[in-house]
């Protein structure tokens, strides 16, 4: 029989790595770009094979935990991981940069979904979310340790150094998921292709990850826009514009972290409801931001508000679909994904066409559809508190 805790630290181990994956290439690349003259086409080349691989990692990895089990799965995406980070360190050919960036992206999307997967798994409503949400501050642990670490030791080593010691934590997190023991596989028979597609045609699974679809779209908005969008409306300097991004994580984080203790006090249509509505207060106050500290404000309150999304949303899916937990969860994941990259895509046509200040309504936009879902589901949302 496996130990909960030991399992949960499994979890919240790979996650916090999946954090670092996630944000190291925005973290590296000017050292990047510096070390190799790359010009805007070819650094943005670098950076898109990060969410393909990420895409593809969250939709493999549910077929292959329902079969397999929890620990290959982990250990797996683990080196697939790490492999990609000590590649950036070592190699200099653009197209093995390519491969390890890809590589990043394919572990981090398993390590994604596998872990959230993995708790869904172990804990019952209303447990889950509450472990959801402290798992998902995890994730922003490990997204802020990366650009700390590279800005707090650069004087000192080079980035290479960095991420291979970044390698070596992550063989001595293999070495504990070796030891420990984890669930049982729930269909070590394996699922067949047919019914796995026939997830896509269940209206629960395609509603909450309609909404996911929104809330990863917000979410990489936030993050790849807001440089841009300050930038061009304010006189704040682009040093101070990258530190004030990360209060943006930080406002997920400290949510996160209180999400845990109050999810099962307070009902999670309320959570989701207020979710949005401390959103879109922050995105008042970024429209109207000319400085720092409003900004700054702003910002937290936007990550604040966002957090409850994927951790309510993804315990109520991982309770619904018990028996293919792991392949709903990566469904879920990959529709959440394709909005990641379908909104971004849009934002850019958007600012070309309307100009860069529509940036905070564009994303007002979409919180509102996301408003509509939420009242929609309810009742299901309710039954899962």
């Amino acid at each position: 029989m496996y130990n909960k805790l030991s399992v949960y630290i499994a979890a919240c181990t790979g996650m916090a790595f999946f954090g670092i994956a996630f944000i190291v290439m925005g973290t590296v690349l000017p050292a990047l770009t510096a070390k190799y003259a790359l010009d805007a086409v070819s650094a943005s080349s670098l950076v898109t094979f990060l969410p393909i691989g990420v895409l593809l990692g969250s939709l493999v990895f549910g077929p292959v935990v329902d079969r397999f089990g929890y620990r290959i799965l982990l250990i797996s995406s683990i080196f697939i991981t790490l492999s990609g980070l000590e590649g950036l360190s070592f190699f200099d050919e653009l197209n093995l940069l390519r491969c390890c960036i890809f590589f990043i992206g394919f572990g981090g999307g398993m390590l994604n979904g596998s872990t959230n997967s993995l708790v869904s798994e172990i804990y019952d409503n209303p447990d889950r979310s509450a472990k959801l949400s402290m798992l998902g501050a995890c994730y922003g642990i490990g997204a802020l340790l990366m650009p700390v670490m590279l800005g707090m030791l650069s004087r000192y080593y080079s980035y290479e150094i960095i991420l291979r010691a970044t390698g070596l934590f992550m063989l001595l997190s293999i070495l504990y998921f070796i030891l420990i023991k984890f669930p049982e596989p729930l269909n070590p028979q394996g699922i067949p292709f047919k019914q796995m597609f026939l997830h896509f045609k269940q209206s629960t699974i395609l509603i909450l990850s309609l909404f996911l679809f929104f809330q990863s779209g917000i979410e990489g908005l936030f993050n790849n826009w807001t440089t841009t969008y300050l930038s061009g409306t304010t006189a704040i300097k682009a040093s101070n514009i990258v530190l004030i991004l990360t209060s943006f994580v930080l406002g997920m984080t400290a949510a996160r972290l209180l999400l845990s203790k109050l999810l099962g006090r307070i009902k999670q249509f309320v959570v989701l409801t207020g979710g949005v509505v401390i959103t879109l207060s922050g995105l008042a106050g970024l429209y109207y931001s000319t400085n720092v500290i409003p900004a700054t404000t702003s910002l937290f309150l936007c990550g604040f508000g966002l957090s409850a999304g994927f951790p309510l949303m993804l315990g109520i899916i991982g309770s619904l679909h018990k028996k293919a937990m792991g392949t709903a969860i990566g469904m879920a994941l990959f529709i959440a994904l394709t909005g990641n990259s379908v909104f971004n895509f849009a934002m850019g046509h958007i600012s070309r066409y309307f100009g860069i200040y529509t940036f905070p309504l564009f994303i007002a936009s979409l919180l509102l559809f996301q408003l509509i879902i939420i009242f929609s589901t309810k009742k299901l949302i309710d039954s899962n508190s």
